[in-house]
């Protein structure tokens, strides 16, 4: 068990209609500097992306988010980006832009399990509470 450090978080957007400003959470960024961790865990309700725009490319919103999971990873398989280290991969992936994937404001919070803290974050801030 680690002591407890400071950590950093963003919820991931899906904005099908960026002109509309709807979205649906989709997903946890976490990083915790002292560590040296990145972390992205998404869950993409398809049923409710398609409310928010029927026509929504669900292959490209995939491949999007896979490539959030790259970044995250890290590597040459991620690009130039994929070649910075952690920190600075949390920092341009939470980045404001206007487009389909975006995420809130970065919060910070301090734990001593990180893993557990993500499994948090995403009951409270991803999924919806009586579905799956």
């Amino acid at each position: 068990m680690h002591a407890a450090e400071f950590y950093d978080y963003a919820v991931l957007r899906l904005v099908p209609r960026v002109e509309r400003g709807e979205f649906i959470n989709v997903g946890i960024l976490l990083s915790c500097a002292a560590r040296g961790h990145l972390d992205v865990r998404i869950e993409l309700d398809e049923a409710r992306a398609l409310a928010l725009d029927p026509a929504l490319d669900l292959a490209l919103v995939r491949r999007l988010l896979d490539a959030v999971e790259a970044v995250c990873r890290g590597g040459a398989d991620a690009g130039p980006i994929g070649l910075l280290p952690p920190r600075a991969r949390f920092h341009w992936l939470t980045a404001q832009r206007s487009a389909i994937l975006q995420t809130s404001p970065v919060h910070g919070g301090k734990c001593a399990d990180l893993d557990a803290t993500m499994e948090h974050l995403l009951r409270r801030m991803v999924r919806v509470a009586g579905r799956g």
